[in-house]
């Protein structure tokens, strides 16, 4: 490691052995391969996820007893026309494990791509992370449904938006603008992001996995401590985005970030407002209007229908939401890394120059 990235991981070391992967051989021609792959990556990854919510929402983990076969079947010889025209649990079910091995496929693909154009061990590196979390993600719904375990189901939906941001990733370091940060100077202002954009991305994942206590939360869970969840839940999405929104102001005020993190900074502040609409809108559609709202007025014709329709798709697009304001914080988080990287590396030559002069 330089002299400039041991001053750097004096501060930070998990994020200054992560900025080795902004280290490309200049000289080298960059290939386009990697990058449209994660492009296609991210494209499918997000559906995924928005389909195993629908699982979720319409508790259809079990709609087929079995894994890897579909009642029998080979998963992608199972008849068409039981698929798609029986029940909608199956057809959600099943979907959802086509969808998914798409995905696996995908991601082997990718890091095929990777390991074909690129030359860096840490970019390498993450293409096997991404073989394996899919790998494991897969084997993880197949023992929810041979095990039929209500936590591996809770990890499970833990997992994927974990992979999902490691698919942004991927797109990140792959992409061209990421590599020409390598040739520019640290702007005014940009000291100080990095620590911000780490705590928002922090609190996006959090918020995901205190989610997942509200989503999978057991018939015999104590009304008690259902309700503490989901303050905290509230609380600590008030927190996600007081602090995103800070981000994405100091991103935007210095006018001289990088475009794609721009564009995630405008993105995850429209997703926030989003969400929280959406937030109150599941949980009206769950459980009715709080404080007594719903007892007066039109409200009171308001009727709670399970599985209704806009109950799945309000609830689902709220769970879906989450990924997409992780993802955003992600890629933020990624610029703001690289910029301190750079930081430290101009600074060092300053410093054993000082160094020098003064011993």
């Amino acid at each position: 490691m330089t002299p400039a990235a041991d001053g750097f991981a004096g501060h930070s070391p998990f994020i200054t052995t992560f900025l080795n992967i902004g280290n490309y051989v200049t000289q080298q021609q960059h290939s386009s391969w990697p990058h449209w792959w994660a492009v296609l990556l991210c494209a499918t990854a997000f559906p995924l996820i928005w389909v195993g919510g629908l699982v979720t929402t319409h508790d259809a983990g079990m709609a087929v007893p079995d894994w890897p076969t579909t009642y029998g079947y080979n998963l992608f010889l199972y008849p068409w026309q039981s698929w798609l025209f029986g029940p909608w649990d199956l057809f959600v079910e099943h979907g959802h494990r086509l969808l998914g091995a798409a995905v696996g496929l995908i991601t082997l693909a990718t890091a095929c791509a990777v390991w074909r154009a690129e030359t860096n061990s840490l970019v390498r590196g993450l293409a096997i992370a991404l073989a394996c979390l899919v790998v494991f993600q897969g084997v993880l719904g197949g023992l929810r449904v041979r095990l039929d375990a209500r936590w591996l189901a809770q990890l499970h939906a833990c997992v994927g938006p974990a992979f999902f941001a490691l698919c942004v990733t991927m797109f990140v370091v792959t992409s061209r603008s990421w590599k020409n940060m390598s040739r520019t100077l640290p702007s005014e202002g940009s000291s100080g992001i990095n620590s911000a954009a780490s705590l928002a991305l922090l609190l996006a994942y959090l918020q995901i996995v205190l989610g997942s206590f509200v989503r999978h939360a057991s018939w015999d869970m104590l009304p008690a401590l259902f309700r503490a969840t989901v303050v905290l839940h509230v609380v600590l999405g008030i927190g996600l985005a007081g602090q995103a929104s800070y981000v994405a102001w100091r991103v935007l005020w210095r006018r001289t970030s990088p475009r794609p993190q721009q564009a995630a900074a405008i993105a995850v502040v429209a997703l926030l407002a989003a969400q929280l609409a959406l937030g109150v809108a599941a949980w009206t559609v769950n459980y009715g209007l709080p404080f007594g709202w719903g007892q007066h007025g039109w409200l009171a014709g308001h009727l709670v229908t399970a599985r209704g329709a806009w109950q799945s798709l309000l609830t689902t697009a709220h769970q879906a939401n989450g990924s997409l304001i992780l993802g955003t914080t992600t890629l933020i988080a990624l610029f703001a890394w690289r910029e301190s990287w750079n930081a430290g590396r101009e600074s060092a030559p300053s410093t054993a120059v000082l160094n020098g002069a003064t011993s």
